[in-house]
């Protein structure tokens, strides 16, 4: 299942319940502000990064490596994941 647009798992979000967030796919307006991320797969009409032919583009890359938010590349993989999935 596919829980984000640039393969962040919702699931483990420690904000999800607090905020009520189901995930940037099920939402329009994310309660963390604009993100550019999703922006740009819904724009393409992608279901995530990872089906994206600029996969991964520097927009994702430096958003998954973000010395504050990111994951160190976790979100990259998991696009991977759900793109062999389909």
């Amino acid at each position: 299942m596919i829980e984000s647009r640039c393969g962040l798992l919702c699931s483990s979000c420690e904000y999800r319940v607090s905020t009520g967030c189901k995930g940037c796919v099920e939402i329009d307006n994310p309660f963390w502000g604009v993100c550019p991320v999703k922006a740009c797969c819904e724009g393409r009409s992608l279901p995530h990064c990872g089906m994206c032919g600029d996969f991964p583009c520097e927009q994702l890359k430096g958003f998954s490596y973000d010395p504050q938010r990111g994951d160190g590349g976790a979100r990259i993989v998991q696009c991977e994941k759900w793109r062999e999935e389909t």
